[in-house]
């Protein structure tokens, strides 16, 4: 199906005489078209054509500045004007992906002003942009023909992972016919925590949530993807991906296509600044019986980067060390009493230290190092948390729960 976006992109480039590039509607590079000779300089005089090609993505900067046009409920075609300031040196006319009502994604046209005659008011009536248009909606019908695909199988995704046992039984089955052969194979679950849904501030209020997951697990090599609400502390969804693997000992597409979902501008919380997403890779199975084991540490990985940014922004469940034991702990049962003082916003810096100092084995050298500060101070710092919490820090059982009781509240300030 790739191959039908670029002959379309091709045909509307054709079409108007000018370099034409279609992204999904959260901006991920579906397909571009070259433009005579001078492509090339085309890209050198526009740099934000040049980084979504290279980069395959746009950035979230230069997405709110398009947005800002109107482009996500935009009916028609709409002319963008140059901004240098933005990076925008040429204008653009922006050709609304649209099927049944619903924005699919966008298809730009660079204009360095041998377009400024088109009549965007009354686009049927020029013959160049009707045939533009219509290679467009044939475009909208591809992706959201994709969209149903994608969202059915990563209903069967959701269902084998979270359902009860009757339900993932049949999810099973309706996932290993849908993905023949590669249902057999080696796999690799990734979760990507938080994660919001497509609805959640896109623009277009007719979209469903998963509109555009096809695309992007497409262009993340995903055989499947779906949101799983309600599964992070304080309710927040996270995204369960299934990626095929070439052998249960090589992850690295399973990496690759978490590193790809984290520039998604869905990962993430929509109130929060950038990187408060991480990504965590579960045990490579083969086949899908023990798939929902493979999410649960997928999950719990991922959290585990979100509290620890030492670990991720991607980490595997192998790594996370006392995580994974802490991340299987009801909340109410992750915090000891006798911490809870060292917790309060007031001792920050002194359970720091303490958490430093006991990831430092207890060596007063390598903590005083670490926290730039004189031993004097990480000494009398560390008689400070004795006192607070009544804990013996030359016992090895107290040093054990307090190191775990620190690295709990982690995990529960986090989402």
């Amino acid at each position: 199906m790739r191959g039908e976006y670029q002959q379309l992109v091709d045909e509307i480039s054709a079409a108007l005489g000018a370099p034409a590039t279609l992204e999904d509607r959260d901006f991920g590079l579906i397909a571009f078209g070259a433009h005579g000779g001078d492509d090339d300089l085309e890209m050198m005089m526009d740099p934000v054509r040049t980084r979504s090609i290279l980069q395959r993505r746009s950035t979230a900067a230069v997405r709110a500045w398009f947005e800002a046009f109107g482009i996500a409920r935009a009916q028609a075609p709409l002319r963008i004007p140059p901004d240098p300031a933005a990076g925008v040196f040429k204008g653009r006319i922006c050709l609304p992906v649209r099927h049944r009502g619903v924005v699919h994604g966008y298809v730009w046209l660079l204009d360095d002003g041998h377009l400024a005659g088109l009549d965007l008011k009354m686009p049927f009536a020029d013959p160049r942009l009707a045939q533009a248009m219509e290679s467009a909606a044939r475009i909208g019908a591809l992706l959201a023909a994709e969209a149903r695909a994608g969202a059915e199988l990563g209903e069967l995704l959701r269902d084998l992972l979270t359902a009860r046992p009757a339900g993932r039984e049949t999810a099973r089955g309706a996932l290993r016919e849908a993905l023949g052969s590669a249902a057999d194979g080696p796999l690799a679950v990734v979760a990507v925590a938080p994660w919001r849904a497509a609805a959640d501030g896109d623009g277009d209020d007719q979209a469903g949530p998963d509109a555009t997951g096809s695309a992007l697990a497409a262009q993340s090599g995903v055989a499947a993807m779906c949101a799983v609400p309600g599964v992070l502390p304080g309710g927040s969804a996270a995204l369960a991906a299934l990626v095929r693997l070439r052998a249960t000992s090589s992850p690295a597409p399973a990496q690759a296509a978490a590193d790809r979902l984290l520039r998604s501008p869905r990962a993430g919380r929509a109130d929060a600044a950038a990187g408060t997403a991480a990504a965590g890779i579960g045990t490579p199975r083969r086949g899908l019986a023990e798939l929902p084991d493979a999410w649960a540490e997928g999950l719990a990985a991922a959290r585990a980067a979100v509290a620890d940014r030492k670990l991720g922004p991607v980490a595997q469940w192998a790594a996370i060390g006392p995580y994974r034991v802490l991340t299987g702990l009801p909340a109410e049962h992750a915090a000891d009493e006798a911490v809870l003082p060292l917790l309060e916003p007031a001792h920050t810096e002194l359970a720091r230290t303490a958490e430093v100092y006991l990831d430092c084995a207890g060596q007063a050298s390598r903590t005083a190092a670490a926290l730039g500060v004189h031993r004097q101070t990480l000494y009398y710092r560390l008689g400070r948390v004795e006192q607070l919490t009544g804990l013996d820090l030359d016992d090895g059982e107290d040093r054990l729960l307090l190191h775990m009781t620190l690295k709990a509240a982690r995990l529960r300030s986090r989402p």
